[in-house]
C-alpha cells in the first residue's frame, strides 16, 4: 500500500512537471563564444520597418546579462560602457538610447545608502546610412570618487527604466600603482574570439582597463548601424565594468569615422575632442593614442588632419618629457603597425611605409618606450628596433635598457576574416609571432619594469609569450641606435 502510495506521488510529480512546467525539464544551453546568427547578421532585410530595432535576434556570445529592456520602449538605456575622465576621481559613463529622454547616473558605495545622481548631457547622433536612424548617446561624469575603491552604478531614468548594476573600481592616485591593462585590436561580432575570457577578465577585476586599438564590430555602420549596435551591446559585459579606451582603425571609416567619434567618449583634454587622437595619463605610464587613418584617407578627413595631429603630438611629447620623472614610461597606440612580417601587402611589409616615414623619428628622438599597433590579424614583437636596424640592451638582456623602442602588434582578437598569414620564414628582427587568436596583458609594474604578457584564446587562455621590459633610464636623447653599427635590412 505505502509503495503504490509512493510511486503514486511521484508519477503525478512527474506529470506535473511535464505538463504543466515543461520548461524546466529543459536543459538550459548557453551559446558558445564562437556561436553566430550567420541569417541574422548577412541578411540583406534586417527587419521589418515596423518592427522595434531591439526585437532583432542577437548575436549567440556568452553575455554576463541579458537585453532587459521593455520590448516597446525604445528609452531603456543600452551600450553602456566606461571610459577615464580627465581627474582621477572621476569615471565617465556613456550609454545610448533611441528616443529621448533625459537619463541619469546613479552611484554608491557597495551597500551604502548614500546614492549620487549625476545627470547625462546628450547629443543626438544620425547615421550615415538610407535610414538615418537617429541615436541619443548620453554621457555622465561620475566624480568625487574615492580613490582604488569599488563603486556600483546603474544608468536610465523612471521613463525607460534603468540598466543592471554595474560595478567598476575607482582608479588609483598619481604614478605609484601598478596597473594591468589588456591590449588587442581587430575585435569583430563575427568570431569575437576573446570576448568570453576578456568579460571573465573585466568581472574578475584582473584587468584595470581595455585599450582597444582599432577596428570594431566589422563595421559598425553596417546595416544602417546595427552591426554597430551588436558590438556596443557585445562589449557591454566588459565595458561597464572597466575603463574601455579605444583607438580608430581603417573599419571605422564609414561616413567620415562618425559612428567611432560619435559612440566612445575619450579624454577631450589634450586630444582633438572626438577620441581620434589624445593622451592620458596612467599609472607610472603616459599614454599617447594617435590616429594612423589620417594617411590613408584624406579624401574622406581632408589633408589637415595630418598637420593638426602631428602639432599636437609634438606638443604632447614634449609635455610627456617633461614629465618623465612622475610619469617615466612612454606608450604609443596606433592601429597601424611600422614593422610586420605578415605575408601581405600592407603598409608596414614595405621598406618605406607611411606609418615608419610619419613617426619612427620623432619616437625616437622623444625616446618613445613602446609602440603598440593591430591591423595584422595575429601577433608579434620585435626586437627593440630603430631605423630597420636591432638595438638590444645586451645579446642576453635585449629588453633591459634598450637602444631603440619596441614594437608589439596585437590585432588577433578575432573577426570574420580569421588569420593573417606570416611570410615563410621569420626575420631575424622578429622576436616572437604567433596567428593564433588572443591579446595581450600589460603589467605595467613600477617606473622601470613591464611585464608583457601573450593570452592565447585558441589554448584555453595558456600564457604563450612574455618579457619583461626593463629601463633604469627613459627619456629624450637616451637612446644611442642612430650611432651603433648593425646589420640593416
Amino acid at each position: 500500500m505505502k509503495k503504490s502510495l509512493v510511486l503514486a506521488i511521484l508519477i503525478s510529480c512527474v506529470f506535473e512537471m511535464v505538463w504543466l512546467y515543461p520548461d524546466r525539464t529543459k536543459p538550459k544551453v548557453t551559446p558558445s563564444p564562437t556561436a553566430i546568427d550567420l541569417e541574422f547578421l548577412f541578411s540583406e532585410v534586417m527587419a521589418p520597418e515596423s518592427q522595434p530595432e531591439h526585437k532583432l535576434k542577437r548575436n549567440g556570445y556568452v553575455m554576463s546579462k541579458e537585453f532587459t529592456g521593455s520590448e516597446t520602449d525604445e528609452r531603456y538605456p543600452r551600450h553602456v560602457h566606461l571610459s577615464l575622465g580627465v581627474a582621477e576621481t572621476e569615471m565617465v559613463v556613456t550609454w545610448t538610447t533611441f528616443q529621448e529622454t533625459p537619463g541619469a547616473a546613479e552611484y554608491s558605495l557597495p551597500m551604502s545608502p548614500q546614492k549620487m545622481t549625476v545627470p547625462s548631457t546628450v547629443t543626438i547622433f544620425i547615421d550615415g546610412g538610407d535610414e538615418h536612424r537617429k541615436y541619443y548617446i548620453h554621457r555622465a561624469h561620475m566624480t568625487h570618487l574615492k580613490l582604488s575603491q569599488v563603486y556600483e552604478y546603474r544608468v536610465g531614468d523612471e521613463n525607460g527604466g534603468w540598466s543592471p548594476l554595474f560595478s567598476f573600481r575607482a582608479t588609483p592616485s598619481g604614478p605609484n600603482w601598478s596597473p594591468v591593462v589588456a591590449i588587442y585590436g581587430d575585435l569583430g561580432n563575427v568570431n569575437g574570439r576573446s570576448i568570453g575570457r576578456l568579460q571573465t577578465e573585466a568581472e574578475m577585476r584582473s584587468i584595470d582597463a581595455v585599450f582597444h586599438v582599432g577596428d570594431f564590430a566589422y563595421n559598425m555602420e553596417d546595416q544602417n548601424a546595427r552591426i554597430g549596435d551588436m558590438f556596443m551591446d557585445q562589449i557591454e559585459s566588459v565595458a561597464a565594468y572597466v575603463p574601455y579606451m579605444t583607438a580608430v582603425g581603417n573599419h571605422e571609416r564609414g561616413y567620415n569615422f562618425s559612428n567611432y567619434r560619435n559612440r566612445f567618449s575619450m579624454p577631450k583634454k589634450g586630444g582633438d575632442g572626438e577620441g581620434l587622437w589624445y593622451s592620458f595619463d596612467y599609472g607610472p605610464a603616459h599614454i599617447i593614442t594617435i590616429n594612423t587613418e589620417v594617411y590613408f584617407f584624406q579624401d574622406i578627413t581632408g589633408p589637415g588632419l595630418i598637420g593638426r595631429q602631428k602639432k599636437w603630438l609634438k606638443e604632447d611629447l614634449k609635455k610627456a618629457n617633461e614629465n618623465r620623472a612622475e610619469r617615466p614610461w612612454l606608450i604609443v597606440l596606433g592601429h597601424k603597425p611600422m614593422y610586420c612580417s605578415n605575408a601581405d601587402a600592407d603598409d608596414c611589409t614595405y621598406y618605406e611605409g607611411f606609418i615608419r616615414y610619419a613617426f619612427e623619428d620623432l619616437f625616437y628622438d622623444s625616446g618613445v618606450d613602446i609602440y603598440i599597433g593591430a591591423h595584422e590579424h595575429s601577433y608579434e614583437r620585435s626586437w627593440p628596433l630603430y631605423n630597420r636596424k636591432i638595438c638590444n640592451g645586451s645579446y642576453d638582456h635585449p629588453y633591459t635598457d634598450p637602444s631603440a623602442p619596441v614594437h608589439i602588434i596585437t590585432g588577433s582578437a578575432g573577426m570574420y576574416a580569421e588569420h593573417s598569414d606570416f611570410t615563410k620564414d621569420k626575420p631575424f628582427w622578429s622576436a616572437y609571432r604567433a596567428r593564433n587568436y588572443g591579446y595581450n596583458k600589460f603589467h605595467i609594474s613600477n617606473s622601470t619594469h613591464i611585464f608583457v604578457e601573450w593570452v592565447d584564446d585558441e589554448l584555453n587562455g595558456k600564457i604563450t609569450d612574455s618579457f619583461w621590459i626593463i629601463k633604469s633610464k627613459h627619456g629624450k636623447g637616451t637612446y644611442d641606435c642612430h650611432l651603433r653599427q648593425g646589420k640593416r635590412w
